[in-house]
């Protein structure tokens, strides 16, 4: 291999490394959630599609894993083991940073 594209390839891999780092980052953010009411929050994202993880202290890790376009799973951390939420959870069409559950009327927010 001739060394400018020897570089060339060690600068893609390190452009890479540093746009993945980015992405697991995470990022302060003020959220909700219908059990802790307001908290100060780190925001995670998780994938493309979506899902995201929010932590803040002295509540709960939450996680919702978008299976498709406007409906997630949810989790709950609690400490020693994720909790599966039930029912599955629904993008709010006023404010798209607002998951809720019709079946168990509880919701998630991450601004």
């Amino acid at each position: 291999m001739k060394p400018t594209m020897c570089r060339s390839l060690f600068g893609l891999v390190l452009f890479a490394g540093a746009v993945a780092a980015s992405a697991a980052a995470a990022k302060p953010a003020r959220c909700f959630t219908t059990d802790d009411g307001y908290f100060a929050c780190d925001f995670v994202s998780l994938d493309r599609a979506g899902s995201f993880e929010i932590s803040g202290e002295g509540v709960p890790t939450t996680t919702l894993i978008v299976d498709e376009p406007g409906f997630a799973s949810g989790f709950v951390n609690f400490g020693n083991r994720n909790i599966s939420l039930p029912g599955r959870y629904v993008r709010q069409r006023d404010d798209g940073a607002c998951w809720s559950n019709p079946e168990t009327n509880t919701k998630i927010c991450a601004w």
